[in-house]
């Protein structure tokens, strides 16, 4: 089985350099190529071809990320790995946004390297420990956020923030296209499964989560 081709993207010499040694002294990796910047990136991957192009996010110029996806949208593309310093949630949703096919913190060691970047080589997705457990938290935070009362169904959810944004319960009808008397089912169930008795009780808990506002 042939060796995994990588090219190295990175503004600091003497880390391209240990990044080399890298792959020199790890079965199964082998560096073709190596750029400073997401320019010079784009300039020789045009005639060098790779598997996996290890790509830093801070650079003079153009960004890892802008280069990313100009290399993502090519024809035959080899796989982009981000190796950075960036330890931020919105930078590996950037990164994953923009083509990447994984995202490994410098500090990884050799192995979770390594490992990462045959992981891509084969069409997988990587995203080292360290950035995968913010990213987990952050996605977690968007699920609960998006649905603050995960007992009630989409349609019982659509009804308390209506009712919340103050509309009457024949407003409600209206805008779901719905009979005011199920309406007042839904209200009914909502209620029951929120433990509260009224409609005013209702709106206070559906504005603390952020309906109807």
């Amino acid at each position: 089985m042939s060796d995994v081709r990588v090219f190295l993207v990175d503004d600091h010499p003497l880390y391209r350099s240990g990044l080399r040694a890298m792959t020199e002294r790890t079965a199964g990796l082998c560096c073709v190529g190596e750029a400073s910047s997401g320019e010079d990136a784009l300039t020789l991957l045009a005639t060098t071809s790779c598997d996996v192009v290890l790509m830093d996010l801070r650079m003079p110029g153009m960004g890892g990320v802008e280069a990313t996806r100009r290399i993502a949208a090519g024809a035959g593309a080899p796989a982009v790995l981000v190796l950075t310093m960036v330890e931020d949630d919105e930078a590996v949703l950037a990164a994953l946004r923009a083509g990447a096919r994984g995202y490994v913190l410098k500090g990884a060691d050799t192995a979770e390297l390594s490992a990462a970047v045959s992981v891509v080589a084969h069409g997988g997705l990587a995203v080292g420990t360290a950035a995968a457990a913010g990213l987990v938290a952050r996605l977690d935070g968007e699920r609960g956020a998006a649905e603050p009362f995960p007992e009630l169904t989409d349609q019982e959810r659509r009804v308390l923030g209506l009712l919340a944004a103050g509309r009457s319960t024949a407003g409600i009808a209206t805008e779901l296209s719905l009979s005011s008397k199920t309406v007042r089912n839904y209200l009914s169930s909502t209620y029951a499964k929120l433990a509260v008795t009224d409609r005013f009780a209702a709106i206070a808990r559906a504005r603390e989560h952020g309906l109807g506002r």
